[in-house]
């Protein structure tokens, strides 16, 4: 070979290396330019997909990312939101990663990191309840919901600490983690007694969360945490493998930043189970998506009663009366028709003549029969017998020892009949319908809380102001609770909104609106992004 053609041979060899580098180079920056360079703070579950689709980050990326929160801020601060960490949901998003790389179909939460409550059953995570006597209670199978999720290609990034049995809606606090605090401030509650996960969504330890609502704990926790959340309609949403409270008034769902968020996973868990049998009630009342009623012109025409008997009581604290009074004029400023006063008649004959059915005992030992041979026990007057629960639920869990373990509530002595069985309960449903009919209304508002959240040391003393208890869980209509600003510089406060079984659109719709016109939501002050090292 001659000098010369040997040079040109060399050349082209040093050429087609430099194109190839180039081009891996290239490939490598359009995969991810920087894993680290997406903040979660905030951030939403279409900007996670939206970040990882153009190949600014990945799924690993963000979930590591939200780790890493976790492990800096939730201990050494106090906060104690979660009580344990997946250790599959770095593989889980590698998964991810890959299947897209390949050019897979992507589910509707597609890398969506989710906190959920310590009493949704996880196969591979321990379902406490709140209670020391579960603490090594690995359920056979996820929850309705929980599997849903994750055939969406959720990833439950952690579980989170719950008040104890859910007894509680003032504190979250139980035998298995301990308190779980405020994390706009760390010396106040977050409610009761999903205050785990509104607490860790508050914080950007997920991108979102689960929680469960008997009769305040969606709405009352995610009220005091500047978080959109929902009950729905009792017979919408499934509630198989969630520990029961009481069985004709529980409800699980979505606790989220976004009311887009919350509509995003309100499509995937929504709807008929076999195994729920309230859920035959509901049967094709689902909507097909609930995210198109996402409108900022959703509240024009829309006709919004005022319930002042929940506004202006002796109680009430001024600033948050203030505050639900500046959310009517936003109501009004982007086209809602202001009824006010709505007035039930009998209202508080009504709701003080529905008896709140002492079901636990028999609810909870048809979960443990769940368990099969790795039930702990099935009788849950088991723990009061060996004393491992917080001194602060002792009567609660009194209140429900002598209830029958093997009848049927509904065939007790003093029968507690099923949800739309029971004469109190249609009463005062057929109450709120006649009025909403006579007022021709669409919904009807009041504050979430009337109160800000109490401080720790005082939860029992300064709790006052719950109007989550009311309406909802009695009637089983839905209801929803948007943030409306904030009490004493950085104390959440809740609107709530509340309309006709099945309307859970209209609820979407005009907490989409509010919330677009007024952007109350901010994140609490201590928990900010963290630097690309993984120090605060």
């Amino acid at each position: 070979m001659s000098k010369k053609k040997y040079a040109s041979w060399i050349f082209l060899l040093l050429l087609s290396a430099l194109v190839s580098c180039v081009k891996q180079q290239h490939e490598l920056e359009k995969v991810v330019v920087n894993p680290g360079s997406f903040d979660v703070v905030e951030t939403s579950i279409k900007a996670i997909r939206d970040a990882i689709m153009s190949g600014r980050t990945t799924c690993r990326a963000v979930v590591q990312t939200y780790l890493d929160r976790i492990e800096s801020y939730d201990k050494s601060t106090g906060l104690n939101a979660i009580t344990v960490i997946n250790p599959q949901a770095l593989q889980r998003a590698d998964e991810l990663d890959r299947a897209l790389d390949k050019g897979g179909a992507t589910g509707a939460l597609f890398c969506a990191p989710l906190l959920v409550k310590d009493n949704y059953d996880t196969h591979d995570l321990p379902t406490t309840a709140g209670s020391i006597t579960l603490k090594d209670n690995y359920p056979p199978d996820d929850a309705f919901m929980v599997r849903k999720l994750r055939q969406a290609d959720a990833i439950v990034v952690a579980k989170t600490n719950m008040a104890e049995w859910a007894f509680s809606p003032r504190e979250t606090t139980s035998s298995s983690y301990g308190v779980t605090a405020n994390a706009y401030a760390l010396n106040r509650v977050p409610a009761g007694s999903s205050g785990g996960t509104a607490s860790g969504v508050a914080a950007s330890f997920g991108v979102a969360g689960m929680g469960s609502d008997t009769g305040n704990s969606i709405r009352g926790p995610s009220s005091h945490l500047a978080l959109f959340g929902i009950r729905s309609t009792i017979g919408l949403t499934s509630r198989d493998g969630v520990v029961p409270l009481s069985f004709d008034r529980d409800i699980a769902g979505p606790m989220t930043r976004t009311v887009e968020d919350a509509a995003r996973i309100f499509n995937v868990v929504a709807g008929y189970d076999p195994a729920d049998p309230l859920t035959e009630n509901g049967k094709d009342k689902k909507e097909p998506d609930y995210t198109a009623f996402l409108d900022k012109d959703g509240l024009k025409g829309a006709r919004i009663g005022v319930l002042r008997i929940l506004v202006n009581t002796e109680e009430a604290d001024a600033q948050v009366t203030a505050l639900f009074e500046r959310a009517l004029q936003d109501l009004s400023s982007i086209g809602a028709v202001i009824i006010d006063p709505v007035v039930v008649e009998g209202f508080q004959v009504l709701r003080e003549n529905v008896k709140f059915c002492p079901r636990f005992r028999y609810d909870v030992m048809n979960y443990l029969k769940t368990l099969g041979d790795k039930a702990p026990f099935l009788d849950v007057n088991t723990v009061l017998e060996t004393g491992e629960y917080s001194p602060y639920i002792e009567n609660a869990l009194r209140f429900f020892a002598d209830s029958p373990l093997d009848v049927p509530p509904e065939s007790w002595d003093e029968p507690c009949p099923l949800y739309l069985e029971d004469p109190s309960r249609k009463a005062f449903l057929d109450a709120m319908m006649d009025t909403m009919q006579l007022s021709d209304l669409d919904a009807v508002v009041f504050p979430t809380w009337t109160n800000p959240p109490a401080h720790l040391n005082k939860a029992l003393e300064e709790y006052k102001g719950d109007n989550s208890q009311i309406i909802a869980p009695a009637t089983g209509m839905p209801a929803v609770t948007v943030p409306m600003g904030y009490t004493y510089q950085n104390l959440p406060a809740g609107l709530q909104i509340l309309t006709r079984r099945y309307d859970e659109g209209k609820l979407f719709a005009y907490a989409y609106a509010y919330e677009q016109l007024t952007q109350h939501r901010r994140p609490p002050r201590r928990f900010p992004a963290l630097e690309m090292n993984g120090s605060r």
